[in-house]
């Protein structure tokens, strides 16, 4: 690793944050940056919202009630954020990095499959459908990690989504990342902690050694 790609992420803890805000956040911090910028790493919860990707299609959209829908720029169809998930954005140089979007996108997926092993979660992604999913007893997928990123001149922004310990009720009302009938589980019925801030700590262990970053600077 090179001097110049080994320049520490900077972390920064955001707690609960509207998402449009963080949105305009993501845009603005990605058109200002340079070459010398620090790449850096959010983590935060979002009140109820959904959000629709960059193609995603209406009818994904099925009875949205009282809960706002956002227009996003990220990939992927609708999905829903909420407290007690965990969401992580990328504010990243890919050139710098030495990544393909595809590349990183393996190295996060391996990262939440790497976590919940460490609860003894049996996790795996899907190349056909960017995510993390488990099986229940009788073998059938449900979804516990969903991934939508955004690349502008190079540099990455929005992330990935874990879910914790929320209501999982809105995704009845969408079909999550536009598959119909795709169930969605969460660390805390899987035997995992219900903590997001715990949760988003050991991700980030695993999140820092998958995608090769040294150290760290901290800003909460």
């Amino acid at each position: 690793m090179t001097p110049e790609n080994a320049v520490p992420p900077l972390i920064r803890r955001l707690g609960r944050i509207d998402y449009t805000t963080t949105f305009e956040r993501m845009r603005a911090f990605t058109d200002a940056r340079d070459d010398d910028t620090p790449d850096e790493i959010w983590l935060l919860e979002h009140p109820p919202v959904f959000t629709q990707g960059q193609a995603g299609k209406p009818e994904h959209l099925l009875m949205p009630g009282d809960i706002p829908v956002v227009q996003s720029d990220r990939g992927g169809q609708v999905t829903y954020h909420g407290p007690g998930q965990l969401v992580v954005y990328f504010l990243i140089d890919l050139k710098r990095r030495g990544y393909g979007i595809r590349s990183l996108v393996t190295h996060i997926e391996q990262s939440m499959v790497a976590l919940l092993a460490d609860y003894g979660i049996r996790a795996y992604a899907d190349p056909e459908a960017p995510g993390v999913y488990v099986d229940d007893a009788g073998g059938r997928r449900m979804k516990i990690g969903s991934l939508g990123l955004r690349v502008r001149h190079a540099r990455t922004y929005h992330g990935l989504s874990l879910n914790v310990a929320m209501d999982l009720e809105p995704f009845s009302r969408i079909n999550p990342c536009g598959y119909q009938g795709l169930r969605m589980t969460q660390l805390a019925d899987l035997g995992g902690p219900a903590s997001v801030e715990a949760a988003g700590e050991a991700l980030l262990r695993h999140l820092l050694v998958h995608l090769g970053y040294d150290a760290v600077h901290t800003h909460d």
